[in-house]
């Protein structure tokens, strides 16, 4: 078999705004949408609504997300522990309709190296744009799992070693956060002029750049510094509104991680309980004020932090959304055309039209209607190939 029409379904390709009955082809020996052309099978998908595979820009692949085997920027385990859960959570994404993500924060160049195999096609998992180490001044969040680095010719020394070694977006830490004692999500942390020096190297090579950033000066911060996108963007005003808007910047909310945290609030520190409930209704309330402006939004869950999981998480992060007030054709933009265009990977994914890879999810129900049907069971397929 070498080409299936899937005919009847009620598709949103991405780019129109509501379910239309469409049929589409897939090239089951490349993996892309292809013309409408003689095909081998067909297969009714009346009843049924597809979409693209979604795209999550915010994950940590290499960090178990119970503690087992893994945890977020310990240094105290090696290379293949951590390649070994970076394959389990590459297949548990695949699971939850994930077919493309942006890994931005790994450890031993793990997401690099697999990100590689599957553009060779001999690992079979989500697309992946690697980030390799983040780059975080010495001490600050995620230290040990970062290179450290201090002044503007050390950040554009570390970028530039960063892009020498293959990552497709250079990560940057402006703000601290939750998930580390010791400091919070307002502290500054990379200054502009810094974040600027790494953000040039990046552009320079074509690649993106995007920055942990939580409290509003630090958002700030980044945004005058030219990242492509702003992780958790917790606290907002409405002159950093406008910032994004004026410069066409990307908000990754990563709801799920600070939910997760309180969903399991009696098995971790209470440090991290606490800043999780003292912001936890602040970024809601950015998140749905940013996405009623018109800024662009991108789906990220920060998978890999404490009880975030891979499995499921993805799909809980558009329910959180809506609920944040992210209206549902917003959310599913997030999570395929836009999420495609941040990664500048829209040439091959993000959308189901011909010359694209074949990644799509058939649902029973319609999420434009209820977005919690994406929390339902589904079918996956990748490259044209049913998940299991």
């Amino acid at each position: 078999m070498t080409k299936t029409l899937y005919k009847n379904a009620k598709v949103f390709t991405g780019k129109n705004e509501e379910f239309e009955t469409l049929d589409f082809v897939v090239d089951d020996k490349k993996g892309n949408f292809v013309e409408d052309e003689k095909v081998d099978q067909t297969v009714d998908l009346a009843g049924k609504y597809v979409m693209p595979g979604m795209i999550n820009a915010h994950t940590h692949i290499v960090a178990d997300p119970y503690g087992r085997v893994t945890s977020l920027g310990s240094t105290a385990t090696k290379s293949p522990a951590y390649t070994f859960v970076a394959l389990s959570n590459l297949q548990k994404l695949l699971t939850d309709g994930v077919t493309y993500i942006r890994d931005v924060g790994s450890v031993f160049e793990v997401d690099i190296e697999l990100a590689t195999l599957e553009r060779q096609g001999d690992l079979f998992s989500p697309g992946i744009v690697a980030s390799g180490y983040p780059l975080t001044m010495t001490g600050g969040h995620f230290s040990e799992g970062s290179y450290e680095v201090d002044g503007v010719d050390e950040a554009r020394k570390y970028a530039r070693l960063l892009l020498k070694k293959g990552v497709g977006n250079v990560k940057l830490m402006a703000t601290g956060g939750v998930s580390f004692d010791g400091e919070t999500p307002h502290d500054i942390q990379l200054t502009e002029a810094e974040l600027r020096a790494a953000v040039e190297q990046a552009h320079h090579k074509g690649r993106t750049a995007n920055a942990h950033a939580q409290g509003t000066e630090g958002i700030q911060n980044a945004l005058r510094a030219g990242v492509d996108s702003i992780e958790h963007a917790v606290y907002l005003d409405d002159e950093t509104i406008d910032m994004f808007l004026q410069r066409g910047t990307y908000i990754v909310p990563t709801l799920t991680a600070p939910w997760a945290m309180i969903q399991e609030a009696d098995q971790l520190p209470g440090f991290m309980v606490q800043k999780s409930l003292e912001l936890s209704e602040a970024h809601s309330q950015s998140i749905g004020k940013a996405a009623q402006a018109g800024v662009p939004i991108a789906m990220g869950t920060d998978s890999g932090t404490a009880f975030n999981n891979f499995d499921q998480n993805s799909s809980i992060e558009l329910e959180l959304m809506v609920n944040a007030g992210v209206t549902n054709l917003q959310v599913l933009q997030a999570a395929t055309i836009n999420a495609a265009k941040l990664l500048q990977i829209d040439q091959k994914a993000g959308t189901i039209e011909v010359g694209k890879l074949a990644d799509f999810i058939v649902l029973d129900e319609d999420p434009l209607k209820d977005i919690k049907v994406m929390q339902k069971e589904k079918t996956v397929f990748k490259k044209g190939i049913e998940i299991k």
